[in-house]
């Protein structure tokens, strides 16, 4: 594996980490979200970076995810993928920034997220790896 696709890897395991230690507090799930996102893109990224010449300085996972497919196969739930890219920028300020259409997230919702983050990046380090 190039050692840029493991810098990627690396840097979406330090989110993975850091959600980990806040998904049950209720005051962090928009930023369990954020940091869920955050994972995935990287994943992605490590993949983009092992597979093609250049990786696409964009944060959208829904226009990432096409871009991976190619090279690793997995289910992702494409309603989840959305609500984190919605939730990306703005679940980093006050306000009523940072929510879904019903508010903040939810515990539930925090826990969906890490599954989605750690599952993607199971998937992507073990794709990588073989």
């Amino acid at each position: 594996m190039k050692n840029s696709a493991i810098a990627w890897l690396a840097a979406a395991e330090d989110d993975l980490i850091l959600i980990r230690e806040i998904s049950s507090n209720q005051s962090l799930t928009h930023l369990v979200a954020f940091h869920a996102q955050q994972a995935i893109e990287k994943a992605f990224k490590a993949v983009i970076e092992q597979h093609c010449d250049n990786v696409p300085r964009i944060h959208a996972l829904e226009t990432l995810l096409p871009k991976v497919h190619p090279y690793v196969s997995f289910a992702v739930e494409f309603e989840l993928l959305e609500d984190l890219d919605k939730l990306y920028i703005d679940a980093r300020y006050p306000g009523d920034f940072g929510l879904l259409p019903n508010g903040k997230p939810t515990l539930d919702d925090a826990a969906q997220f890490k599954e989605l983050a750690e599952d993607v990046f199971t998937t992507i380090s073990k794709a990588l790896a073989g």
